[in-house]
């Protein structure tokens, strides 16, 4: 058997509820109107009561009827004055009936000539004892709303003890339920009809609404829906953030709360989330769906792309997907690390395999003493020679050779690197990964800056490449050992690096580390220097612009010569990176 759809349900329930409120309304409709019409029946019987019992000739036959020994055969009180007043009566106001009895209860007055002489069916003591009654009873004739009133002696009062030899009893008979709303069906079909269309119609647009608010889809439909949601949503690697159409946040899985190190932002405003700029910037009209941006959020490099969600041509809202890229970028440095010392080991190779035919030569020629004076001379001098002027003073192997390969690839570009005069190192790296991530991002940068850069050297715009032309970085490191750890474990120190350059230097310095903000228009730049500034603010040093760089005081733009012209220069504070043994870690 086919089950009904929700919406049908519903619509059937409504309709339901709406004609049982209708038949109620019916029901008590009905009842208020036979109280009502029942209320007017005793009053119209008490009045009819009152009038029989106050006629002179009736008291006088109720009270000479009362004082004589027996009460008369029905016969002749069939034909009696008070049965000839009573029907008449009863026939002239359309009641059920009009009796009287006399001081015992017998009757003299009935509709039903048969019934005369008998005792009344109903208790008269109440209106015998002086008190009009009103009634609602059961006898002879049916059910009836009737009143009962005293019959006073002739030439007497009602009260003071006057003497009652009577009683006049008027029923007129109850209209029954059926016969009530019988009489009142016209009003009553017509406001039942009324109410029902409206609740029908009002049941129709809301069932309208409701498939309109869940898409055409069932409640089973609908768990469902959730269900899969929330298994897609919290299960996959993706940040995803849903904003509806009204501009509020509907949907921001684990993964997304993660990634920005936010709460969850459900309900919030999208345009007072906590969020980047510029993932509020991918959401609007005018941005297109194929939009790729690249941000730093934390220490975690995202690549987000934002889509509009739309169902059978209605406008949902947007949909931002966040992509955690920060892996990705860090093995792609140290690939670019390793493809650079690669290339230096490789022309060391061929450096040697030179060396090694030199000395083969001149063994060949029998030249043997030249060829020990040559290979003493290359034990000297060792048998790799990066193009790092100072290379010499960094004893530290990782270091050097980090900074040699730098050096090499800064070569391939026309700059020479440097290692500076206040250089000194005295223990060990002991976070390689953040020492090559925050040194090789400010050395590529300066790098960078040297090779476009308008002036170089100790030179002036134009000037030749030499000497006074040349393009150069220089980088000074110096460590600083901690104290001395008490549990015996290796004592920790902080690595500090000064890197300069001879290119234009920054042009916004305000804007340097504004999170988000890059020169470079070409995805994928531009994040290096925010990375390095988070991962040492994550080992709690810092990166610091000392000198933005341009012309110095002296330059050619005070009239001056633009000798004093410099690039950018940066700090770097990285605690905990070095490690230092007993030795090396003594001040001296």
């Amino acid at each position: 058997m086919r089950t009904l759809k929700f919406s049908t349900q519903t619509l059937l329930l409504q309709i339901a509820v709406v004609l049982l409120t209708v038949l109620l309304f019916a029901l008590a409709f009905g009842v208020i109107m036979v109280e009502r019409i029942t209320q007017e029946a005793e009053q119209r019987a008490l009045t009819l009561a009152r009038t029989i019992a106050s006629q002179p000739q009736v008291r006088q036959e109720v009270a000479r009827i009362s004082a004589a020994t027996g009460t008369p055969p029905s016969t002749v009180l069939d034909r009696g004055p008070l049965e000839s007043i009573a029907e008449s009566a009863r026939q002239r106001t359309s009641a059920l009936f009009v009796v009287i009895t006399d001081e015992t209860g017998v009757r003299l007055a009935h509709p039903d000539p048969q019934r005369l002489a008998e005792k009344v069916s109903t208790d008269p003591s109440e209106a015998l004892a002086g008190k009009e009654v009103v009634t609602r009873n059961t006898g002879t004739l049916g059910p009836s709303a009737g009143a009962k009133v005293p019959v006073y002696a002739p030439d007497t009062t009602a009260g003071g003890g006057a003497a009652v030899v009577g009683v006049v009893s008027v029923g007129f008979a109850r209209e029954p339920l059926g016969s009530a709303l019988l009489g009142a069906s016209g009003p009553v079909i017509v406001t039942a009809c009324g109410a029902l269309a409206a609740g029908v119609g009002a049941s129709m647009l809301l069932r309208k609404r409701l498939r309109r608010l869940t898409l055409g889809m069932e409640p089973e439909d609908l768990t469902t829906l959730v269900q899969d949601q929330v298994a897609v949503l919290e299960t996959t690697h993706e940040g995803v953030i849903g904003v509806s159409t009204g501009g509020r946040v509907t949907v921001v899985n684990a993964t997304a709360q993660e990634l920005l190190g936010l709460p969850d932002l459900q309900g919030t405003p999208w345009a007072d989330a906590p969020v980047p700029e510029q993932l509020r910037d991918l959401t609007r009209q005018e941005a297109a769906e194929d939009d790729v941006l690249e941000l730093v959020a934390g220490a975690r490099v995202l690549l987000a792309t934002a889509r509009k969600a739309v169902h059978d041509g209605e406008d949902l809202g947007w949909v931002v997907f966040l992509r955690d890229r920060t892996e990705l970028a860090q093995l792609t440095r140290q690939l670019e690390s390793v493809s650079t010392m690669s290339s230096a080991l490789r022309a060391q190779r061929h450096e040697f395999a030179n060396q090694l035919h030199t000395i083969s030569g001149l063994l060949d020629l029998g030249d043997t003493a030249r060829a020990a004076e040559y290979a003493h001379r290359l034990v000297e001098t060792g048998p790799l020679e990066f193009p790092v002027e100072g290379l010499e003073r960094l004893p530290e192997p990782y270091l050097q050779a980090f900074i040699g390969a730098k050096g090499i690839r800064a070569r391939e570009r026309g700059v020479t690197l440097r290692v500076g005069e206040d250089t000194f190192i005295r223990g060990s790296v002991k976070a390689p990964h953040d020492v090559t991530t925050v040194l090789g991002n400010l050395i590529d940068n300066a790098i960078n800056a040297a090779v476009s850069g308008t002036r170089v050297g100790a030179g002036g715009p134009g000037a030749d490449e030499g000497a006074d032309g040349e393009r150069w970085v220089r980088v000074d490191l110096l460590d600083e050992p901690g104290p001395e750890p008490l549990d015996g474990s290796p004592r920790l120190g902080t690595l500090h690096a000064v890197v300069a350059d001879s290119g234009d230097g920054v042009a916004e310095p305000d804007r340097l580390f504004e999170k988000g903000y890059t020169a470079s228009r070409v995805p994928g730049h531009g994040l290096g220097l925010k990375l390095a500034l988070e991962l040492a603010q994550r080992r709690g040093g810092e990166v610091t612009l000392l000198d933005a760089g341009g012309p110095g005081p002296g330059s050619a733009c005070d009239g001056g010569s633009a000798s004093t012209r410099s690039g950018a220069v940066f700090a770097v504070r990285l605690p905990t990176a070095m490690m230092f043994t007993t030795t090396s870690g003594e001040d001296t």
